[in-house]
């Protein structure tokens, strides 16, 4: 868990704004697709978006056209920015990476999971 450090979390209101920030090791940043998972309270785990080496990338249906993931090959660091934040955003954002994108697509878990940071979007 120690090789995703995720930050950027916060409370936000409807239509609001916040970037989260997940940084790793160069070895995991350059192998893997490194992206966001969220669950909130009585919902299942969503994977949320995802970007590979090569800046392929995977950003769920449910955000899609508000949230934009983009890497910082200096920095071994990937950004989500959430934009046009609403209510049903709340949950626990986990960053996490693994080999292949299935896990974002609800297939099997990541290999590296991070630690949570809470988004918290009021009406």
């Amino acid at each position: 868990q120690g090789q995703l450090v995720a930050s950027g979390g916060g409370s936000v209101q409807a239509g609001g704004s916040l970037r989260l920030s997940c940084s790793t090791s160069e070895s995991i940043y350059r192998t893997t697709w490194l992206g966001w998972f969220r669950q909130a309270p009585g919902k299942a785990r969503e994977g949320v978006a995802s970007i590979n080496p090569v800046d392929n990338r995977y950003v769920s249906d449910t955000v899609k056209g508000r949230f934009t993931i983009s890497r910082d090959n200096a920095a071994n660091t990937v950004y989500l920015q959430m934009n046009n934040l609403q209510p049903d955003d709340t949950a626990m954002y986990f960053c996490a990476a693994d080999g292949v994108l299935q896990p974002w697509y609800g297939i099997g878990r990541p290999n590296y999971w991070g630690q949570g940071t809470r988004v918290t979007v009021s009406s």
